[in-house]
C-alpha cells in the first residue's frame, strides 16, 4: 500500500519572538525604527564630514559614552510613563533631590555614624537612600494621578517644582560636594576600557526590555495605555499599574541623579535642567505614542544615540545652548506632527 506524503504548512514566526529575533526582522516590522536608524547614520555621517578631525575619533565616542547614559536613563523613565498615556515632567527634580539626599548622607551623616574608614558601605547606603527617595517621589506622583485623578501633566509639573524647592531648601542654593573617590568612579570610571555609565545604561536597557516584553506587568501596561476602560474590564488593576509605573520612573530618575552627581562630584537642585525636554524628545522620536499603548526600547535607544550625535556635533560647531534648545523644541514639534500624519494615513489604509 502506497503512503501519500503531505506537506506541512509553514509555521509563521513572530518577528519579535526570541526564536526568530533579528535586527532585520525588527526593522521590517517597525517603519519608525527604520527611519530612525537611517537618520542616526545620516547625522553621524554629516557630523563626521563637517568635523572629520574631531567627531569620528575614538576619544569623541568615549566622551559621548560618558554623557548620554544620564539622559538616556531619564528617557526610559519618560517612556514608561508615556506608555500609560501620561507623562513625567518631574524626573529631573527627582534626580536632583535623590542626589542631594544621598550626597548629604555621604558627606555629613553616614561618616559621623559609622566613621570615615569604609567608603564602600557609605556609598551603598547612599545609593539605597537615593533609590528610596526616588521611589517615594514616584509613589507620590502615582497616587495623585491614579487615586485622586489629577492629570499627569499637572501632577508632575507641580511635583517638579515641589522636588526642586525641597532641594533648594536642603542645600540653601549651594552645591554639595566632597564625595568619596570611589563614588566618582561611577560617573567617570571605566571597566575593561568600557565607561561604567554605559555599562549601567545597557543593564537598564536589558532589564526594561525584559520587563516590558516578557512579564505580565508589561502586557498590562501596554493594554492599559491602549484602552484603559477595556483593560479595567479585562481584570487589569489600572490603579496598581499606574502607581507601579511612576515608582519605576522615580527609581530610574534617582539612578540618573546618582550618575550626574558622581560625574560632577557634586549635587545641586538645578543640574540637568535641559534633560526633561531631551527625554521627552527622545521618547517621541523613538516612536512612543503620547496617547499611550505603543513604544519600544529599541526605538528609544536609537533616538538617544541620534540626539547625542547631534548634541556633540553642535558643540564642535560652536552652536550655543540657546540655539540648541530652539532646535530640540522644533524637532519635537516636527516629529509629533509627522507621527500624527503617519498614524492618520495608516487608519485610512486600514
Amino acid at each position: 500500500m502506497q503512503t501519500v506524503k503531505t506537506k506541512e504548512a509553514p509555521i509563521k514566526k513572530d518577528a519579535y519572538s526570541t526564536s526568530n529575533f533579528s535586527i532585520k526582522s525588527l526593522m521590517a516590522n517597525d517603519g519608525n525604527l527604520t527611519r530612525l536608524v537611517i537618520m542616526m547614520i545620516a547625522v553621524f555621517a554629516i557630523m563626521s564630514f563637517l568635523k572629520p578631525d574631531l567627531f569620528p575619533t575614538f576619544d569623541s565616542l568615549v566622551s559621548m559614552a560618558f554623557q548620554f547614559p544620564e539622559f538616556g536613563i531619564l528617557a526610559i523613565a519618560m517612556m514608561i510613563t508615556m506608555l500609560t498615556g501620561g507623562i513625567d515632567l518631574s524626573i529631573v527634580g527627582i534626580a536632583n533631590l535623590s542626589a542631594i539626599m544621598s550626597g548629604v548622607a555621604m558627606v555629613k551623616v553616614i561618616p559621623n555614624v559609622i566613621g570615615s574608614g569604609s567608603e564602600l558601605i557609605t556609598i551603598l547606603l547612599a545609593v539605597v537612600i537615593a533609590l528610596i527617595v526616588g521611589t517615594l517621589c514616584g509613589l507620590l506622583n502615582g497616587v495623585a494621578i491614579s487615586v485622586f485623578g489629577i492629570p499627569p501633566i499637572l501632577t508632575t509639573l507641580g511635583s517638579m517644582q515641589l522636588f526642586m524647592g525641597l532641594g533648594i531648601v536642603i542645600t540653601q542654593g549651594k552645591a554639595i560636594y566632597g564625595f568619596p573617590m570611589l563614588f566618582t568612579e561611577l560617573g567617570a570610571g571605566s571597566l575593561l576600557y568600557i565607561p561604567i555609565p554605559l555599562i549601567i545604561f545597557i543593564l537598564f536597557i536589558v532589564f526594561f526590555s525584559i520587563l516590558l516584553k516578557k512579564t505580565s506587568y508589561g502586557m498590562k501596561l501596554y493594554m492599559m495605555g491602549t484602552n484603559p476602560v477595556a483593560s479595567k474590564y479585562s481584570g487589569v488593576n489600572n490603579l496598581k499599574i499606574t502607581i507601579q509605573t511612576y515608582m519605576y520612573s522615580g527609581a530610574l530618575a534617582a539612578c540618573a541623579g546618582l550618575l550626574i552627581a558622581s560625574r560632577t562630584n557634586s549635587a545641586n537642585a538645578d543640574y540637568g535642567s535641559s534633560y526633561t525636554l531631551q527625554a521627552l524628545l527622545v521618547a517621541v522620536l523613538g516612536g512612543v505614542n503620547p496617547n499611550g499603548g505603543f513604544g519600544r526600547i529599541a526605538g528609544v535607544v536609537v533616538a538617544i544615540l541620534t540626539l547625542q550625535f547631534l548634541s556633540t556635533g553642535f558643540n564642535m560647531l560652536h552652536i550655543t545652548n540657546f540655539f540648541k534648545d530652539f532646535i530640540w523644541g522644533a524637532v519635537l514639534i516636527i516629529v509629533m506632527v509627522t507621527n500624527y500624519i503617519s498614524s492618520q494615513r495608516k487608519e485610512k489604509r486600514g
